[in-house]
C-alpha cells in the first residue's frame, strides 16, 4: 500500500483472496479502491455488468425472477448480485447442493429442491461454477459426474423453462459440468458473451466515475 501510494496512485483495482481487503486497503490510503472480488466477500462490479446485461435484454429489471443456480456459499458473485437484485425489486431464488447453500437463509430468499423447480417461469437464471479453489479439503458433492447428473443445466431440463429466458455465467464455465455446451452456447438463451463485452464497458465507466469525482475534489 504505501509503495503505490509514493507513486502517487489515485485508483487502486483490487483482487485478493481475503474477504474484506477492499475495504481494509481503502481504511489505511488516500486513493480510491475498486474492489475487483474479495475473497468470499463481494464483487460489485461484477453485480453492476449483471444488471446491465439484464436491463439491456429486459428493457428493466423490476419484477423480474432471477434463479442463481451452484456454489452460492462460495461464491462472491452471488452475494453481491443477491444483494444489489433484491434492492431493485428483483425475486431471487436458489438452488444447489446443500453444503454450497450454507447461510444462505441470510439472504431472505426461497430455496428451491431442484434445477427444473429453480428455471419454472424465471426471466434469467445465473449459473455458477464449483469454486474447487475454495473447497478447504472438504468437498461438498461427491464427483462432478453427480454434480453435473443432479444440478447441471441441460437441454432437457430447459424445457421447463418459458420461451425468452436469459442464461447468464461469470465465467470461467466448466462445461459439461454446471452447464452443457449446447445450452452455454445456444443463441435463443446465452447471454454469455453479452456479459463480457457489458463488462469492459462497465468497468471503464467506473473508473470514469471515480476520477470525474476526484476531479471535482
Amino acid at each position: 500500500i504505501r509503495n503505490m501510494q509514493a507513486m502517487r496512485t489515485d485508483i487502486f483495482v483490487l483482487r485478493h483472496s481475503c474477504s474484506g481487503a477492499a475495504k481494509f486497503v481503502a481504511a489505511n490510503c488516500d486513493a480510491s479502491i475498486v474492489n475487483a472480488g474479495d475473497g468470499l466477500n463481494e464483487h460489485p462490479s461484477q453485480a453492476l455488468l449483471d444488471l446491465f446485461t439484464i436491463s439491456e435484454h429486459k428493457g428493466g429489471v423490476e419484477n423480474l425472477n432471477v434463479a442463481i443456480i451452484g456454489d452460492i456459499f462460495r461464491s462472491r458473485v452471488a452475494r453481491s448480485d443477491i444483494w444489489a437484485m433484491r434492492k431493485l425489486g428483483i425475486n431471487v431464488r436458489l438452488f444447489g447442493p446443500p453444503m454450497m447453500l450454507r447461510d444462505c437463509d441470510a439472504f431472505g430468499c426461497p430455496i428451491c429442491k431442484s434445477v427444473e423447480e429453480a428455471i419454472e417461469g424465471t426471466d434469467v437464471i445465473i449459473m455458477l461454477r464449483i469454486q474447487l479453489e475454495r473447497q478447504d479439503g472438504e468437498p461438498s458433492f461427491p464427483s462432478v459426474r453427480e454434480y453435473s447428473k443432479f444440478f447441471g443445466l441441460t437441454a432437457k431440463r430447459m424445457q421447463a423453462a418459458k420461451e425468452g429466458v436469459m442464461i447468464m455465467h461469470p465465467g470461467p464455465i466448466n462445461r459439461g459440468v454446471e452447464i452443457n455446451s449446447d445450452v452455454a452456447d445456444d443463441p435463443r438463451y446465452s447471454c454469455v458473451l453479452d456479459q463480457v463485452e457489458n463488462g469492459e464497458a462497465m468497468r471503464m465507466a467506473i473508473l470514469h466515475t471515480i476520477n470525474l469525482n476526484r476531479s471535482a475534489r
